[in-house]
């Protein structure tokens, strides 16, 4: 029988080249995630299907990877976010508060599947976890480090969308129409993703009356941070709610803090559409999309929740967190041309022996010395002619190429060449850099 060697469906598989500008990628963001002083952790892909469903059930319970060992009843992951809180809640006694935590793994789910969509994926996590209470400065903290992320990754302009979930809370309580707050939410999460004549029919269909109207008003609210919180003033005299104006005081505090730590305002706005669909968030919410591509959806997203271990602790544990989806990100990106796949190869030097031992025993004298300085260096170790190792360098991506042959070795002359411009560089220089 033929063995079916193709990865199963919903799992990404790269060939070199995908995968080194994959890397990079991710190399970005971990490196900013520590450039703030977010901790490193990496929690197992496997963890007792009680814990991962302790606070979710139905479609969750549905999509998870389910196994039995022994007596044991274990699942992958479905998410990093849940054997975070599984792992503050163990090692409460030696965290330290505010606890900075930073994870980048790979996480599993039985979803149907379709184009964009993967069962086994990427995610790049940070969370900021408080011990009975935690600044909302955090907050803001959490949205600087997604902007530092998507101006050094420079996939063109980019828009963090910031609300609070206490304004659209506050909103409908002030309305007196809780019994329909989870309908009225959801609708307003997928109101740019069908039209205002269909918004209008639906929220007709929830027999809200004349209150129909401060809700289009309100998701209507529009122009620069100074105006939105303005505009959201001038509704709560109308609404009349603690947590609606709590809300605006939250985003107002926000909005002024990322001014302060650098965020440049073109790089995020106020925006009411945004309330994310999981209930667990309870205060900052925020989506970020691509200018040039928001048919790709939200890149990354995340917001404040009270207490992220309830189900695994007694100890209240605020936090305020971020995801980017790196799986489907590349995906998109990929599919979208706007990513480079021109390296085979880490090496950015190929030295390419002539001869025998002697060429040979140079070419690994001459890599080691380059490698003790960090640079990362291949030995062609195959026998090409001069052409064919040319050729070689030019597929593998590689910047720089030296041959090595008894001339060279005679004369004590080394010289690269450079693969992009053509220009020789002697031994010393690359030394030199």
């Amino acid at each position: 029988m033929k063995i079916n060697t193709k990865p199963l469906p919903g799992m990404m598989e790269l060939l070199p080249e995908e995968q080194i500008e994959f890397n990079r990628i991710k190399n970005i963001i971990e490196l900013n995630y520590a450039k703030f002083g977010f901790s490193p952790i990496d929690t197992p892909a496997i963890e007792r299907t009680e814990v991962l469903l302790a606070k979710a059930g139905g479609e969750t319970e549905k999509q998870i990877y389910r196994f039995k060992k022994g007596d044991n009843d274990l699942s992958l992951r479905f998410d990093l976010t849940v054997p975070t809180a599984r792992y503050v809640a163990d090692n409460i006694g030696q965290l330290q508060f505010p606890f900075k935590r930073s994870q980048i793994g790979k996480v599993y789910r039985g979803e149907r599947s379709q184009r964009g969509r993967f069962r086994e994926f990427y995610q790049c996590d940070i969370d900021v976890i408080g011990h009975e209470k935690l600044s909302v400065n955090y907050d803001a903290e959490v949205i600087s480090v997604i902007y530092s992320i998507f101006r050094e990754l420079n996939f063109g302009n980019f828009t963090i969308r910031i609300s609070n979930r206490n304004i659209i809370s506050g909103l409908i309580e002030g309305l007196g129409v809780e019994d329909k707050s989870s309908k009225i939410m959801a609708l307003i999460d997928r109101a740019e993703k069908i039209s205002s004549e269909e918004f209008a029919e639906q929220l007709n269909n929830l027999d809200l009356g004349e209150k129909s109207s401060v809700i289009v008003e309100f998701i209507n609210i529009s122009g620069s941070c100074e105006e939105v919180l303005d505009s959201l003033k001038n509704m709560s005299r109308k609404i009349n709610n603690e947590r609606f104006s709590n809300g605006i005081v939250e985003l107002s505090e926000v909005s002024g803090l990322l001014k302060n730590m650098g965020v440049q305002e073109g790089y995020f706005k106020l925006d009411m559409l945004i309330v994310r669909g999981l209930d667990y968030y309870t205060g900052t919410v925020f989506e970020t999309n691509l200018d040039d591509f928001k048919q790709i959806g939200s890149v990354s997203s995340g917001g404040r929740y009270d207490n992220l271990s309830s189900y695994y602790s007694k100890e209240k544990l605020p936090g305020v967190g971020a995801s980017i989806g790196l799986t489907r990100l590349f995906w998109c990106l990929r599919d979208l041309n706007l990513l480079s796949f021109n390296k085979r190869s880490e090496a950015e030097y190929l030295l390419i022996p002539m001869g025998g031992e002697q060429e040979l025993k140079k070419s690994f004298e001459i890599a080691n010395e380059m490698r003790a300085q960090g640079k990362k260096v291949e030995v062609l170790l195959e026998n090409f002619n001069m052409k064919k190792a040319f050729k070689f360098a030019d597929k593998r991506g590689v910047r720089y190429a030296l041959v090595i042959g008894d001339r060279e070795i005679l004369e004590n002359s080394f010289f690269f060449k450079d693969m992009k411009t053509g220009q020789s560089i002697s031994l010393e220089e690359i030394f030199k850099k």
